[in-house]
């Protein structure tokens, strides 16, 4: 098995799993840039999020001039093409971090690029909370951050979670596209040791790995999904 896979592969089996353009640390830069940009991206479009719903004319904070500093920022960062957005921080990137290339570098465009998709997508998510839940909690007395925490992200835990889940896959993709520029990952391997040298076999395996990683993300999101769902709906 191992002969034939060295025969139609071998391109794959020369990089190797270790060192410098081996396999394992190339996934370790996709997960580290996925993991970290999750998280800073993450809350920075929660907070977003959860700004545009308490604000807007029917939440439970209405401010116009709020809503549209949200929603412009939002909207503004969503319609720049994640490849100009690489660009166009450049300079912000290098004087948060001291570099505009590798896998921490990418970590800054990586953050402002997903923000704002995952900002709408919390909007959605949490503008499916019955108005009858929230009018109840008000009438027993529920602060502020009550109404935010108990009932707003409580209730609408399992479409966050789906949401997360199809934010986490564009943030894969989008991590490839970094990499594709030098920032690391299966997208670089796929590229510079893929593409550019045509080693078909190399841009295969870093395309299936990808999809691997995608495919775990949807299971364990659906899982954990389903599996809230049911708390709530006890």
């Amino acid at each position: 098995m191992a002969d034939l896979f060295a025969k139609y592969f071998p391109n794959v089996v020369y990089q190797g799993w270790t060192g410098d353009g081996g396999w394992l640390p190339a996934i370790g830069e996709t997960l580290y840039m996925t993991f970290w940009s999750a998280i800073f991206g993450g809350i920075l479009g929660l907070v977003f999020g959860i700004g545009l719903v308490l604000t807007d004319e029917d939440g439970i904070a209405p401010n116009h001039t709020l809503f549209s500093i949200f929603d412009k920022v939002v909207s503004l960062f969503r319609a720049i093409p994640f490849i100009i957005l690489l660009a166009f921080i450049a300079p912000f990137t290098k004087l948060l971090v001291g570099t505009q290339i590798g896998t921490t570098a990418a970590l800054v465009p990586l953050s402002l690029g997903v923000f704002p998709f995952y900002a709408r997508q919390v909007q959605v998510a949490l503008k499916s909370v019955d108005h009858g839940i929230i009018e109840a909690a008000q009438s027993v007395g529920a602060t502020f951050s009550d109404l935010i925490f108990d009932v707003y992200l409580r209730e609408s835990r399992s479409e966050l979670i789906r949401v997360t889940t199809v934010t986490l896959i564009s943030l894969i993709g989008l991590t490839a596209m970094a990499g594709a520029i030098g920032a690391g990952g299966l997208g670089n391997m796929a590229i510079a040791y893929g593409y550019n040298r045509f080693a078909n076999d190399t841009t295969f395996m870093a395309t299936l790995l990808v999809l691997v990683l995608v495919m775990i993300v949807q299971l364990v999101g659906d899982i954990l999904a389903k599996v809230f769902n049911h708390k709530t709906a006890g």
